[in-house]
């Protein structure tokens, strides 16, 4: 079925964005997972920590790529020729920016199509800055990110100097 996108932050890569990725890859020829260079975020990993996460997590499905682009998805959708963005849904209250974001993309590129996967239910509370929220208290995180996430995150925090 072509070539999709799988656009995000992924800061960090969580059970969730890997669940979206594998049933993703059962579907299209390709998927290229597009970590984003979003100037108005400050991640907590290095746009290069990103991506080598994502490829570490993704390494048994063959036909998923990571890259990271900067600027419009829709310009990158082309360099690509791909077809297809993919987006997961938690909850409801993410329908409406992805609506308004599938639209607006479909405006500016009208060959790309959005196609939304739904959460499984026990990912639908799940989102990286809940997991980075626990992670920065201390909190158990092993059954939203895989164990290697899990210490690069501990690394991250311990690393941090405190708040005074």
């Amino acid at each position: 079925m072509g070539i999709a996108i799988y656009p995000g932050s992924f800061d960090p890569f969580t059970h969730g964005h890997l669940d979206i990725i594998s049933r993703a890859s059962k579907i299209f020829d390709r998927v290229i997972v597009a970590v984003s260079v979003n100037s108005g975020k400050d991640p907590l990993f290095t746009i290069e920590e990103r991506v080598e996460m994502i490829a570490r997590e993704c390494h048994h499905l063959d036909n998923v790529e990571v890259s990271f682009f900067r600027g419009l998805l829709v310009d990158f959708a082309k360099e690509k020729h791909a077809q297809v963005v993919v987006r997961g849904l938690r909850a409801v209250s993410d329908f409406e920016y992805e609506f308004q974001m599938a639209l607006t993309n479909r405006n500016l590129y009208p060959n790309l199509e959005t196609i939304f996967f739904v959460a499984q239910p026990m990912y639908s509370f799940l989102s990286s800055s809940i997991v980075k929220e626990i992670a920065s208290l201390g909190g158990d995180i092993s059954g939203f990110v895989s164990k290697e996430v899990a210490k690069q995150l501990c690394a991250k925090y311990t690393n941090k100097k405190p708040e005074v």
